[in-house]
C-alpha cells in the first residue's frame, strides 16, 4: 500500500456545508410549475383517484389554491380546463367564456403577478378527445391549426403570459405565432411542447384531464418513446417557427432527450414531471416503501442536471414546502 497512487475525492465531502459548497446543480422554488385543473360547476374538489393530492377544482374553490401556489413561492402555474360539454371541433377550447378562459380571468384578478401557462390543445374539449380536427380516423393537420391558433388568441385576450400548445401538429408554432401576431400578442411568448412522446406515462393525467381518446391513440402525432435524432427534428422546426421555451415530456425516462435539447438551443429547456412519474411515487410512498421528500426533490434535481431550466411537476407544491424548509 506504500506505493498506492489513487485522488482522495472525498476530501470535498466531509461535511454537509462543504458539500452545499460545491454542489453543481440546486433545485430552486422558482424553477417550478404547477398543474392546475379547472372544471365547470360550483363546489367541485374532486381529487383524482390516480393522483393523490390532485384535484379538479370549480372556479369557486380555484382561490384556496392559487393563495396556497403563491404562498409557497411558486411562480407560475399552467392551466388545463374540463368543460362540461364536448362537440367535434372542442368549441370550449376557444370560446371566450371557456372554462380556462374564465380561470385565466379570475386568477389575474387575484393574483396579478403569478405567471399563468395556458396548456393550448382540443383534447380535453372534443368529444373523441383527439388533439384536433377528425375525419373517419384520421387527425387533420392544417384544419386543426386553425383551431389551435383560434385557442391560443383566445388564451391570450383572457390573460395568459404564456401559450404552450401541446398538440404536436406539424407548423403548429408558426401558425400560433402568425395568430398571436395578428392580433397584436407579439410580447406574449410560446411555450412549445416540442418533444412529446406517445407516452404510457400519461394514463393518469387523461382521468384528471377526461381526454382518453375515444377511437386508436395519438402516435400519428406524437413521438415514438425509441426514437432520439427525430426529437432535434421537432425541436429545431420549433424554434425556427419561433418557440421561445421547448418541453420535453415525459421527464423521468427520457433525460438524455433534456440533455440533447439543452445542448443544441439556446431557449430555455422545460421538463415535464409528467401524471405516471407523480403517481408512482405518490403510490410508492403511501406503502411505505419510499421516503416521499428523498426521492421526488433527488428525481427534480435529476432534471435539472440534466439541462432542465424549469420543471413542470405535480409535486411542486410539496418540493416548495420542502425546499423552504432548508
Amino acid at each position: 500500500m506504500d506505493n498506492l497512487q489513487f485522488r482522495r475525492n472525498r476530501r470535498l465531502r466531509n461535511s454537509a456545508t462543504l458539500r452545499s459548497m460545491v454542489r453543481e446543480t440546486v433545485l430552486r422554488k422558482e424553477d417550478l410549475i404547477y398543474p392546475v385543473f379547472v372544471v365547470e360547476g360550483e363546489d367541485v374538489k374532486n381529487e383524482v383517484s390516480s393522483m393523490p393530492g390532485v384535484f379538479q377544482l370549480s372556479l369557486d374553490r380555484l382561490a384556496t389554491e392559487i393563495d396556497e401556489v403563491v404562498s409557497l413561492g411558486i411562480p407560475a402555474i399552467i392551466l388545463f380546463g374540463i368543460p362540461t360539454e364536448k362537440d367535434a371541433v372542442g368549441t370550449g377550447a376557444y370560446h371566450d367564456h371557456g372554462i380556462v378562459q374564465q380561470a385565466i380571468r379570475f386568477v389575474k384578478e387575484h393574483h396579478p403577478e403569478l405567471v399563468i401557462i395556458a396548456d393550448t390543445c382540443l383534447c380535453e374539449y372534443t368529444d373523441h378527445g383527439h388533439c384536433g380536427v377528425v375525419e373517419g380516423e384520421k387527425v387533420l393537420n392544417e384544419p386543426s391549426l386553425d383551431l389551435l391558433t383560434r385557442t391560443a388568441v383566445s388564451q391570450a385576450e383572457a390573460g395568459a403570459d404564456i401559450i404552450a400548445p401541446s398538440n404536436m401538429m406539424d407548423g403548429f408554432v408558426a401558425a400560433i405565432r402568425q395568430g398571436l401576431d395578428a392580433a397584436g400578442f407579439i410580447d406574449i411568448p410560446i411555450m412549445s411542447y416540442a418533444v412529446k412522446y406517445a407516452s404510457a406515462y400519461y394514463g393518469p393525467f387523461r382521468d384528471a384531464a377526461d381526454s382518453a381518446p375515444q377511437f386508436g391513440d395519438r402516435k400519428t402525432y406524437q413521438m415514438d418513446p425509441a426514437n432520439r435524432i427525430e426529437a432535434m427534428r421537432e425541436a429545431e422546426s420549433d424554434v425556427m417557427e419561433g418557440a421561445d421555451f421547448l418541453i420535453v415530456k415525459p421527464a423521468l425516462s427520457y433525460l438524455d432527450i433534456v440533455r440533447d435539447v439543452k445542448n443544441s438551443f439556446s431557449l430555455p429547456v422545460v421538463a415535464y414531471n409528467v401524471s405516471g412519474e407523480y403517481a408512482m411515487v405518490k403510490a410508492a410512498a403511501l406503502n411505505g416503501w419510499v421516503d416521499e421528500k428523498t426521492i421526488v426533490l433527488e428525481t427534480l434535481t435529476s432534471m435539472k442536471r440534466a439541462g432542465a431550466d424549469l420543471i413542470m411537476t405535480y409535486h411542486a407544491k410539496d418540493a416548495a414546502r420542502w425546499l423552504g424548509e432548508k
